[in-house]
This record gives C-alpha cells, sequence and structure tokens, in this order.
C-alpha cells in the first residue's frame, strides 16, 4: 500500500489516541462534578459545564452518561483534584491540574519528568503569584451580530471579550468568582456554548527561541501524556 498509506495511518492511529485521551480527562471532569454536586445537571453547574465540554468535543452521549452513572455509583474511583507547580527549561513557568486516584504515584511521575527534561518541581502555591484564575467561555454567535453580542457578554459581567473571526466564535473571559454567574447568564439567553472552563492565564509571558520552545515542548508534552493529568498551563509568549 505505499508510504503515503502507512504516513495516513499513523495520522489517523494518532488522532483516535488524542481523541481517547480527551474522553478520558473529561469522563474524570465528570466525575468529579458529580462527587462535588450529585449527578443531576439541572442543580450542578460544574456538571453542566463538563457535559457541555463532552459535547463539544463531540463525545458520544452513551460515554457522557456512562460516566455519570460510573461515578454516582459505590464502586467509583475516589478522585484527588491535585495541583503541581514548577519550572521547566529557560525558567518556563508551568502548572499542572491532576486528577488521581493515587497522589503518591502522581507526584513521583511528575518529579521525574522535571527532572529529566530540564525542569524542577516547586513546591504547592509557590508560582500561584504568576498567574490568574479566569472563566473563559467559546461562543457561537448564531446569526447574531458579533458587536452586539460582544456588548451583551459585557454587560453581563465579562472581562475582557475577544473575536475570533477565523472560527467565527466570541471568547469571553471572566474572573474566578463570576464563572457560575457567566454560565447561568450564557444560558439564560440560550446561547450557543461551545465550551466553558477555567484556565491560568499567565500575568507575564517569556519568549523563546525555536530551540529553546522544543525543549520545553518535550517536556509538556510528556506531562500531558500522563493519565492522571488534566491539564498543563504555561507562560509562553
Amino acid at each position: 500500500m505505499g508510504r503515503i498509506f502507512e504516513k495516513r495511518k499513523h495520522k489517523m492511529f494518532a488522532r483516535f489516541d488524542k481523541m481517547a485521551k480527551t474522553f478520558t480527562r473529561i469522563g474524570k471532569e465528570i466525575a468529579i462534578a458529580v462527587k462535588s454536586g450529585g449527578p443531576n445537571p439541572d442543580s450542578n453547574p460544574r456538571l453542566r459545564a463538563a457535559m457541555q465540554n463532552a459535547k463539544s468535543h463531540a463525545m458520544p452521549k452513551d460515554r457522557v452518561e456512562a460516566a455519570i452513572k460510573r461515578a454516582s455509583s459505590r464502586d467509583a474511583l475516589d478522585l484527588h483534584e491535585v495541583v503541581y507547580e514548577g519550572y521547566g527549561p529557560h525558567g518556563v513557568a508551568i502548572v499542572i491540574e491532576t486528577a488521581t486516584d493515587n497522589p503518591t504515584r502522581t507526584v513521583a511521575n511528575i518529579r521525574s519528568y522535571f527532572n529529566k527534561l530540564g525542569g524542577s518541581l516547586s513546591t504547592a502555591g509557590a508560582l500561584e503569584f504568576m498567574f490568574q484564575r479566569k472563566g473563559v467561555f467559546h461562543i457561537a454567535p448564531g446569526g447574531k451580530p458579533l458587536d452586539e453580542l460582544e456588548l451583551e457578554l459585557i454587560d453581563a459581567g465579562a472581562d475582557d471579550v475577544e473575536v475570533d473571526e477565523e472560527e467565527g466564535i466570541i471568547i469571553a473571559y471572566t474572573d474566578f468568582e463570576g464563572f457560575l454567574k457567566m454560565q447561568r447568564t450564557l444560558e439564560e439567553k440560550g446561547l450557543d456554548v461551545k465550551s466553558g472552563e477555567l484556565q491560568r492565564i499567565p500575568n507575564n509571558t517569556t519568549s523563546l527561541t525555536d530551540e529553546q520552545m522544543d525543549e520545553v515542548g518535550k517536556l509538556i508534552e510528556r506531562i500531558e501524556e500522563d493519565e492522571d493529568v488534566q491539564s498543563v498551563f504555561h507562560n509562553i509568549a
């Protein structure tokens, strides 16, 4: 079948692998949401947000329902949310959010990645001042003029609004405390929210050369491959 087929097959399997990891991550989001607020999305805004993200990543409905059912059972894994912070090569700040049933295993793995790839794990809270926790919503205008929707979002409490004309969406940012209020407002307005999640936005960024980016990228990629890792944030420009 030739090299072209092999390349296509490699890309296809890489895409499936990425999709499987995304579904696993969202499944853990759902499990934590159910544990903290119950299995009813009508009364659990965190679960609604997780289900929203599942939909935006084309996660099958039956897998979402199975994740909710599994999280509600007595045999559900006792997942812990743990945040790790450290410096990668060239002083890049890295914050890692995990969901794990074995924090001892997870911290050992994270520390080994930093040690082997030119970084160092810091103590909890050491890098917190370098990032702001923000709610980030990706919204499809649904035929509404972008400038009109932009004003509505600001009135609803958005700190900042960006228009991504290439994707045809608006990105709204809220402070950490305003996340749930914005989520409710968007639901009440019936807007098409593609995703809504809490992210860590760096206060300042650092620029790297291509060679330096490759070094840092190897560490970030290795961290992201860990099954306990949910999100990785950094301050690279």
